[in-house]
């Protein structure tokens, strides 16, 4: 799957990018967007084929700006035109404009605290493969053996031209570090804390690489492909082997100072309230004598029958209660999204067992946001973390 090494670097790359990683940015194929093309772009990715003037009402921009927005897309190939469709207007009909599904392929990478998922993603959106491969280390030597091997079977099975590899995004657990802008991973992932993920990763893969917290890229994900299509504002909830999380607010991300709004998980004191992660339930379940090695096994083998998931939701729900309502109240979020690794059935059984607080005044509720399952299924670190690489340069 190795790239040459000699393509130019684009002159307008992200200023996020490390000169390491920007390297390997194949600036032959991939042309810089303006904001005015990457809102057009995003429109159309979270609503599928648009008519020059549905995009044009969206934007707020004149037809005439659309149309030459649209005719450089076209002629680059991220867009092209599909059907015919009525414009409202008696005799009269509309071209409709959608995405090139084969413009780029992207991969996201999950670095988990004892798996590796990989997605592969096309430039619409759609999930072409997924792999999950439990781990017994999560070594930098162990990630990247396996990581290259998967890269380059995804390649051959769906027969991939290489230089359509626009890059790729990986989510990773744990905090941004101020003094580096580095992450500080969990113990499990060691050789990962507090280096250059990104401009070791694109040495290693030999393609441009995006970070992301696992909570925020999961955000990031849900935002473009499942709820933040009709929710613009939520909170994202990501249960994992820990827990965390991320802030929409108007489709964007909210990074904080640092990078670390959303970690959800903070608002727990310690020793006061149980977190309400997927290790804790592994723990549960393996008390009353199933026999659940990992937290990855959990997941991949999750029964809502077994004992002790009822105990576990117990734990939690007032974790899960301070959770909701210091989102509710602190963001006044449309709705709160139950995601990350849970199984959908445990979410689904939690939620009703949960609270947001109201002080009401007058006898009146406040409003208060809905509390929903994550429409975004499999590995959400991974699949975000494949967006968020799409995200950080074609779209808005």
């Amino acid at each position: 799957m190795a790239q040459s090494n000699n393509q130019s670097v684009v002159q307008t790359t992200p200023e996020s990018w490390d000169p390491v990683t920007s390297r390997y940015f194949r600036s032959d194929r991939f042309a810089p967007n303006t904001e005015a093309e990457r809102a057009v772009l995003g429109l159309i990715l979270r609503r599928g084929p648009m008519t020059q003037i549905q995009i044009a009402r969206e934007i707020d921009r004149s037809q005439q700006t659309v149309s030459r927005l649209l005719s450089r897309l076209i002629e680059r190939g991220s867009l092209r035109q599909g059907e015919r469709v009525s414009s409202g207007k008696r005799g009269q009909l509309s071209i409709n404009v959608e995405i090139v599904p084969d413009y780029a392929y992207t991969f996201g990478i999950g670095i988990l605290w004892d798996a590796l998922s990989v997605t592969l993603m096309d430039f619409s959106g759609r999930i072409i493969d997924r792999r999950m491969t439990p781990m017994m280390t999560m070594t930098h030597d162990n990630v990247v053996a396996e990581l290259r091997r998967i890269i380059d079977e995804l390649i051959s099975q769906w027969g991939i031209d290489e230089t359509h590899v626009f890059g790729a995004g990986v989510g990773i657990p744990g905090p941004f570090m101020l003094a580096t802008g580095q992450i500080n991973t969990p113990l499990t992932l060691e050789e990962w804390a507090n280096i250059n993920v990104e401009a070791v990763l694109a040495n290693d893969l030999e393609l441009p690489v995006w970070v992301e917290n696992d909570g925020n890229a999961a955000a990031i994900g849900e935002s473009l492909f499942g709820v933040g299509r009709w929710a613009s504002d939520f909170v994202y909830v990501y249960i994992a082997t820990g827990v965390g999380g991320g802030i929409v607010h108007a489709g964007e991300l909210v990074r904080g100072a640092v990078g670390n709004a959303g970690e959800i998980g903070q608002l727990l004191p310690p020793n006061m309230y149980p977190h309400p992660n997927l290790e804790l339930l592994r723990k549960i379940i393996c008390k009353h004598g199933v026999d659940v090695p990992s937290v990855t096994d959990l997941v991949l083998n999750f029964d809502e029958n077994w004992p002790g998931v009822d105990e576990w939701i117990a734990r939690v729900r007032d974790s899960m209660t301070l959770i909701a309502s210091a989102s509710a109240a602190l963001l006044d979020p449309e709705v709160i999204v139950i995601g990350g690794r849970i199984p959908r059935p445990l979410a689904e059984r939690m939620i009703p067992h949960v609270e947001i607080y109201d002080h009401r005044r007058r006898s009146f509720a406040r409003p208060l946001p809905r509390i929903v399952v994550a429409e975004v299924e499999g590995d959400a670190a991974a699949m975000g973390a494949a967006a968020l690489s799409f995200n950080k340069y074609f779209f808005r």
